[in-house]
């Protein structure tokens, strides 16, 4: 079982039913990482700046787990989110069929029920719980009792909505923190084991120990599709362990995710989509452009708007303009995406990834820091792909986002 969380269910004074709060800087909508990150990196810099978190709600952040390198964070980022992390581990490792490695580097985990209770004690009235949205436009919020509060800026963070302006794969997976009945022999994560039967998809399992004696263990997939099989990925994992020599005797929390990969698309179209309303987090489109993660996007974008001076009236383009930016960046990103989604047969993904984890470890550092240059794309895929040379040409001059899979 998870453990309990307390909770101190604190609420600003809130105005009756139908009257406006007109001195508010930010309203944050959502309460999970990207806003629950923005709000307590205000509250450390601008601590002058007036917000208010709705989330619907009990907790902050949701139930996830986090993860990042050291790589993806600069040296000052890494400081102040240190606080919030959870577990550290000085290297991880990845296992293929025909290939394993070892790979240095702190690797560091964020767990959701720490994450709720360091970043509440820091903003207290400042959040609203139950809080559930039923209209909101640039300035406003109304929630389902009927109050309505007003600012200088909304910010939507309430989660990836698909678009018809972008292509996308996934990435999914069901999680268990689950306990043994002994120690088990694991020092390292392990980030990828693709030695399992390949389904779906590119499939891996993603083992996180936290303790000797449990672990977090995630059954994951690149997928064309975003549904999961909940009682099927259960039964994978308990059997995984099984395999390891490891007995499992508890699952004490479970998790399960969707993430976008994006293939292709519009960037600006996106934007155009919907109303003028200030986004982050995966509602703006900022994650890693081929894992969907975005603990280290949510972290650029809470320094952001603490730094920014022109912020809270210019939020909705400083956070635009963030978004249709790291888009350009990701141009490599999502040829490479479209090279393992619509090139390689979905039981031989796996090969793709297996050979990119020959390639040095700078070279891979910079891929999940979301930096790869254009002389590391050439690396990339230089030599023999592992995918047909004429499905891997087709796929990597593909640009539009007719495709949504």
């Amino acid at each position: 079982m998870c453990r309990p969380i307390f909770l101190r269910m604190d609420r600003p004074r809130s105005p009756s039913a139908g009257s406006r709060s007109i001195d508010l800087d930010f309203l944050f909508v959502g309460g999970g990482l990207a806003n629950s990150l923005a709000a307590y990196r205000l509250a450390a810099r601008r601590p002058g700046v007036r917000f208010l978190v709705l989330e619907r709600g009990a907790t902050l952040g949701g139930n996830h787990t986090w993860s990042f390198h050291d790589g993806d964070l600069t040296r000052e980022e890494r400081a102040w989110v240190e606080p919030l992390v959870s577990r550290r581990w000085p290297r991880h490792e990845v296992r293929f069929p025909r290939y394993r490695r070892v790979i240095a580097g702190g690797y560091q985990s964020v767990e959701s029920a720490d994450f709720h209770e360091r970043i509440h004690k820091e903003l207290r009235e400042r959040v609203r719980f139950g809080a559930e949205v039923s209209q909101l436009d640039a300035q406003s919020v109304t929630v389902a009792s009927g109050e309505r509060y007003t600012a200088a800026a909304v910010v939507d963070g309430r989660g990836f909505v698909a678009s018809h302006a972008l292509g996308l794969g996934y990435q999914k997976f069901l999680g268990q923190v689950v306990e043994f009945d002994r120690p088990i022999d694991l020092a390292n994560p392990i980030l990828m084991d693709a030695t399992v039967d390949q389904t779906d998809g590119f499939r891996f399992m993603y083992v996180l120990p936290f303790t000797q004696r449990t672990a977090l263990i995630e059954d994951t997939y690149y997928s064309d599709s975003p549904e999961i099989d909940a009682p099927a990925l259960r039964g994978e994992i308990l059997r995984y362990a099984e395999r390891a020599g490891w007995s499992v005797t508890a699952v004490r929390r479970e998790e399960t995710g969707i993430l976008p990969v994006v293939l292709s698309g519009d960037m600006r179209e996106f934007w155009n989509d919907t109303e003028a309303i200030a986004r982050i987090g995966l509602r703006a489109a900022l994650f890693h452009p081929t894992t969907g993660y975005s603990f280290p996007s949510a972290v650029r974008t809470a320094d952001l708007l603490a730094q920014a001076e022109t912020v809270p009236a210019d939020a909705y383009r400083l956070l635009r303009e963030q978004s249709e930016k790291g888009w350009r960046l990701g141009r490599l990103y999502r040829g490479l995406n479209r090279m393992l989604y619509l090139a390689a047969q979905p039981e031989r993904r796996f090969r793709v990834l297996q050979r990119f984890y020959t390639l040095p470890e700078s070279l891979i550092e910079r891929f999940y820091a979301a930096r790869l240059t254009p002389r590391d794309g050439v690396r990339i895929l230089a030599g023999m792909p592992p995918v047909p040379v004429g499905a891997a040409v087709r796929a990597l001059m593909q640009t539009k986002a007719g495709r949504s899979i």
